[in-house]
């Protein structure tokens, strides 16, 4: 079910981006557009999006298990009334700093000239709004998962992406789009539109989960809770898993900062070709790890360390087994569709095409990655992400700054893919090790805080013994030669059907299937695998 609507909703994203690609092309203004997202994005991912989620999901089974539904909406109020007001405070803070946010050397553009700064600052500022929307927002998504409820929250992104189709198509153009005759009306907004549009679908994004809560009996509590025992559990796992996410999002900051001073669409051309590799990324990664993540948290909480392990092998084996043919044949075959579907001319196509296997490259990491660290926070323990999100930053800043010149945008999107599977690796290779000393020490020396004591201390995990034994050499092998095999396969087809005189969109088309139905028999085992589970 994640899948099939993950994949709808990656749809309609690739629709909304080809309709603004259209409209605006590799165009300063889209990468102003692009730019102006990065600290409402920030702050989103900080306060409610995937850091509350993943630290709240835990804790709220465990209460929702133990003390009841009525005890765990509770806790969800108070963490909610806490997210809202700390978003607030931080959009004024922001909104209030924008001039200097944006045009600070280590800031968001120093590279772009002072229009285009202009227009990041107001566009920033207005999708502030959708992030205080988004607030709440995120933790109903948090709160009706810990339910074992998936199918509003897999609703909600397709609702939140047709606001901003309808920003791209109605709000922003000055000439309205026809369809089957009949003509759309055009509000001319131009590029402020595209943020109108996000602030409707973060509206949507709300309302289209209001029934879940009614269907679980959610009332609100007006408190903040901050001596609860759990609301403390909650903030004492958040306060790692914010400097997590802090670093992450910081990523995409350095990006666009090193891709400021490129050449005009660079910034664009890697916010596409991070979209392009995100969809296969979510529909195989995200969509495993959000299923597990609850199921791994009960577990934990019921001492079962065999099914723990089991679980996380199996997802592993899966990610390996599939990703890796995956990114070779997109890799090789997505190339035609760039000037047919973006319009993009050949320069445009043939930066969009490098900077998107640049990312490809990175899909099997960023899918272990979202089971690696959702293993340690089913065990509340979020020092170890924590840690090896300050290599990942470390790498990326380190080796950007290295690549970004002399391979451009290029190198921007390999030095992402060489930072995120170094840190899947660095969490693969503690989630193997969690029983030895040495990782006991580490632990012990990234441990920042101690919870108060209780008088009748609440139940917690048995820790960080939960090793997984990892044996990936098998699939790794197999994958790899159904990529090979993948890739001459779809290349050789495309010549051949090229020679035809077949459209390029076809011909790739068909090639990438030839190939995908060669590597099948290679990953037979882990696809069955994923049937079963």
């Amino acid at each position: 079910m994640l899948a099939v609507l993950f994949a709808f909703d990656k749809a309609l994203a690739l629709l909304r981006q080809v309709i603004i690609a259209r409209q605006f092309g590799l165009s300063p203004e889209l990468d102003a557009f692009n730019a102006a997202n990065n600290l409402p994005d920030l702050l989103f991912a900080l306060i409610s999006g995937g850091t509350l989620a993943v630290a709240f999901i835990p804790v709220l089974t465990a209460t929702l298990s133990q003390d009841g539904r009525n005890s765990s909406w509770l806790l969800f109020s108070r963490i909610a009334n806490l997210a809202f007001l700390v978003t607030a405070l931080v959009s004024v803070i922001f909104a209030l700093l924008a001039d200097q946010l944006v045009g600070w050397e280590l800031g968001i553009a120093p590279g772009f000239n002072t229009e285009q700064q202009v227009v990041v600052i107001r566009l920033m500022r207005l999708n502030l709004i959708a992030t205080l929307i988004f607030s709440i927002s995120g933790l109903v998504m948090a709160g009706l998962q810990a339910n074992q409820h998936f199918f509003l929250p897999a609703l909600a992104p397709i609702l939140y992406n047709t606001g901003q189709i309808f920003g791209a198509m109605v709000l922003a153009p000055s000439q309205g789009y026809q369809i089957s005759g009949f003509t759309l009306p055009a509000a001319g907004l131009g590029v402020d539109g595209l943020v109108y549009g996000v602030i409707l679908g973060a509206v949507l994004h709300l309302l289209i989960q209001l029934p879940g809560l009614i269907k679980f009996k959610f009332h609100w509590t007006p408190s903040l809770g901050l001596k609860d025992s759990a609301v403390q559990r909650v903030l004492a796992l958040l306060g790692p898993r914010v400097l997590t996410m802090l670093l992450i999002q910081l990523i995409f900051i350095v990006r666009d900062n090193l891709a400021s001073r490129l050449e005009a669409g660079a910034v664009t051309a890697l916010a596409y070709g991070w979209m392009i590799q995100q969809v296969p990324e979510t529909l195989i990664g995200t969509a495993i790890g959000t299923a597990l993540l609850p199921t791994l948290a009960e577990f934990v909480s019921r001492g079962e360390k065999e099914k723990f392990r089991q679980n996380i092998q199996n997802a592993v084996n899966i990610l390996i087994g599939i990703t890796v043919p995956v990114a070779v044949i997109l890799g090789i075959g997505l190339q035609p569709f760039f000037p047919t579907v973006f319009g993009f001319d050949e320069q445009g196509s043939q930066l969009l095409m490098w900077v998107t296997r640049g990312y490809l490259l990175g899909l099997t990491g960023h899918c272990l990655l979202e089971v690696a660290s959702r293993a340690f926070y089913a065990q509340q323990n979020a020092r170890i992400p924590l840690f090896a999100a300050m290599v990942n930053i470390f790498l990326y800043v380190t080796v950007g700054r290295l690549l970004f010149k002399p391979l451009g945008a290029a190198g921007i999107s390999l030095t992402d893919a060489i930072a995120f599977t170094s840190q899947a690796v660095f969490l693969l290779i503690m989630l193997a090790s969690q029983d030895k000393a040495w990782v006991s020490k580490l632990i012990n020396i990234l441990k920042f805080s101690q919870l108060k004591k209780t008088a009748n201390p609440p139940a917690q995990p048995s820790g960080y013994n939960f090793s997984v034994t990892i044996s990936p050499v098998d699939v790794l092998l197999r994958s790899a030669l159904a990529g090979v095999i993948a890739a001459l396969l779809t290349y050789g087809c495309m010549l051949f059907s090229n020679r035809l005189g077949l459209h390029p969109v076809i011909s790739a088309s068909i090639s990438m299937l030839l190939g995908a139905l060669a590597a099948f028999p290679f990953v037979l085992r882990e696809v069955k695998t994923l049937l079963r589970l």
